[in-house]
């Protein structure tokens, strides 16, 4: 079964940790994950410059390693993210900032490809 994700809490919600719980039962499982949707809040998750307590799961480094490790898409939404200052190069550049915050592979794009991941997966598991 092909499943993306949807998230749209801060990353101090629980609801990161419950989304990257089942991202990573559903591939053991032999599920796929299509993509990660970062939206409103969650949004946060995209940053470079997180830095969570020592006793507390980096959520962006372990969202990243899943990313590579299966190859699946993290897309950020660019409206969202821009409205709360999360940048990747090109739009610090759009922008006129002298500093950016997201890189690969978390990509900033539109709603469009919320709807593709809709489109071409099984099941969209939302976590709010």
């Amino acid at each position: 079964m092909k499943i993306s994700l949807l998230l749209q809490s801060a990353p101090s919600s629980q609801s990161h940790t419950s989304a990257l719980r089942f991202a990573n039962a559903a591939i053991a499982a032999g599920h796929e994950i299509y993509r990660v949707f970062f939206y409103q809040d969650a949004c946060y998750a995209a940053s470079e410059l997180n830095c969570p307590p020592q006793d507390e799961i980096n959520l962006h480094a372990a969202w990243k390693t899943l990313a590579e490790k299966h190859n699946i898409d993290l897309v950020v939404c660019i409206a969202a993210a821009l409205k709360r200052g999360i940048l990747d190069q090109a739009e610090a550049s759009r922008y006129s900032k002298a500093q950016f915050n997201v890189q690969a592979p978390f990509e900033l794009s539109g709603l469009g490809q919320l709807l593709d991941a809709q489109i071409n997966s099984d099941r969209m598991v939302s976590f709010a």
